[in-house]
């Protein structure tokens, strides 16, 4: 009797250890494929905020710099006196008007802003691209991690391949080792 509750109770502790190695295989595969998940929701958060960001900076940048165009326009003509001037004695008029407002006061032209707008823009679209070029690096880290535990000898035994199927990787798109053409 005691022999057979001893080899009963071995094999009651061999089924529980099974169990718990099943239970920690499968709980760690479950955390590292939500893990898989969230990273690649990251990047794709990394997207939307570049496709949120940049089309808004651009116009802003582009709207700075036309209404920066027109004020210079019209400041430059007012100054040479071709705004209003229709015949040489206007002419003559309008630029000792300027002239004589000019000495009184100091030459103040408007704050050229637009190449600091741009200079903003430039590094905003370069942290965007840092942001995703990491977004992608650490999806790729979190896959490895993933297709290594559920590959293992005796996970890959354990391990339902349907539920637990291998990961791929970010995958450039054609052509993309080829840098980009910049046009202006």
């Amino acid at each position: 009797m005691k022999k057979g509750l001893i080899i009963l109770g071995s094999i009651v502790f061999f089924v529980f250890i099974i169990f718990m190695m099943y239970r920690g295989t499968y709980n760690t595969a479950v955390n590292l494929q939500e893990g898989v998940d969230e990273a690649w929701g990251n990047v794709g958060a990394t997207y939307q905020r570049r496709a949120d960001l940049i089309p808004q900076l651009v116009a802003t940048v582009k709207g700075a710099a036309a209404n920066e165009r027109g004020i210079l326009t019209q400041v430059t003509e007012a100054r040479a006196g071709i705004v209003n001037a229709k015949t040489p004695e206007d002419m003559e008029i309008m630029g000792k008007k300027i002239n004589t407002a000019i000495n009184l006061a100091f030459e103040a032209y408007p704050q050229i802003k637009s190449t600091e707008n741009f200079q903003d823009l430039q590094a905003q679209l370069e942290g965007t691209e840092n942001r995703i070029s990491t977004a992608r690096q650490n999806y790729n880290e979190v896959i490895k991690s993933y297709n290594s535990h559920i590959r293992g000898f005796f996970n890959s035994m354990f391990l339902n391949k349907e539920t637990f199927a291998k990961k791929q990787g970010f995958k450039e798109s054609a052509g993309s080792e080829k840098a980009p053409e910049v046009k202006f």
